[in-house]
């Protein structure tokens, strides 16, 4: 149930965006679309597709009917090949899994950097949820949204989604590390974990991802990682479930070719 519990959570969180943001968003028949702003996104099922070839028409008729230039799309089992549609493949990447449970390092080492220095929690203020953006922004990094200005990532609509929280990490009173959680109501997923690389090595992504965990003790949490972040997320008690290839479009005004 791991990936399966993954690509629900991230549908939910898409979905849920689009709800408060107004973005059109779609059900299909093995996968979610939705129409956001900047970048149309589509999840697939965490099942093979029965008919590949129909699954692949379907998507070629909604980005031209949407008329996409720019596109994504999360194959969680590596199944689909859209290359011969204009779309070029990422390293695939985990989907890690950790069970609910107590926060408990699991590599025995010492905390790099003084803990004492360190401090995270939910980010609840406007002051805080600006200082969430902006580290997401620069610390993912996110250049579509750079030079970062408040609410170009994360409108002030976007208190209103349920089950959403902001996290926010501190170096010596500094803002560090930041993330957002999305609880579905069957696990509780990790999104957009960055850390500014001034902060980077000294804890505060680590004592982010203890807090963000700890509010949600009796919930399984999922993530899709990095190569940077994977070894710190198995530390914490992820686990692989699988391996997602992303497909991006390219940054072209061309739509995708049909």
């Amino acid at each position: 149930m791991g990936v399966e519990l993954a690509v629900a959570n991230a549908a939910s969180h898409w979905t849920a965006m689009a709800k408060v943001r107004g973005w059109q968003s779609i059900e299909g028949a093995g996968f979610t679309a939705v129409r956001a702003d900047t970048v149309h996104r589509v999840l697939l099922a965490a099942g093979p597709p029965s008919d590949t070839e129909a699954l692949r028409a379907e998507l070629r008729a909604l980005f031209r009917r949407w008329e996409s230039s720019h596109a994504c799309v999360e194959d969680p089992t590596r199944t689909l090949d859209l290359s011969d549609l204009g779309f070029e493949a990422a390293l695939a990447m985990p989907v890690m899994i950790r069970p609910p449970g107590p926060v408990v390092d699991g590599d025995g080492l010492r905390h790099r950097g003084d803990p004492e220095r360190v401090q995270a929690g939910e980010a609840r203020d406007e002051r805080d949820l600006a200082e969430v953006e902006r580290v997401v922004v620069e610390g993912f990094p996110i250049a579509r949204h750079q030079p970062w200005r408040r609410g170009g990532h994360f409108p002030a609509c976007d208190g209103d989604i349920a089950g959403r929280r902001s996290w926010l990490a501190h170096v010596d009173g500094r803002p560090a590390a930041a993330c957002i959680t999305h609880d579905d109501g069957a696990a509780v997923g990790l999104y957009w974990v960055a850390t500014l690389p001034d902060h980077r090595s000294r804890g505060a992504a680590r004592a982010l991802l203890r807090a963000a965990l700890a509010a949600h003790p009796d919930r399984p949490a999922t993530l899709t990682a990095t190569l940077l972040g994977e070894p710190l997320y198995r530390r914490l008690g992820f686990v692989e479930g699988g391996l997602a290839r992303w497909w991006q479009f390219p940054a072209t005004t061309a739509a995708p070719r049909r």
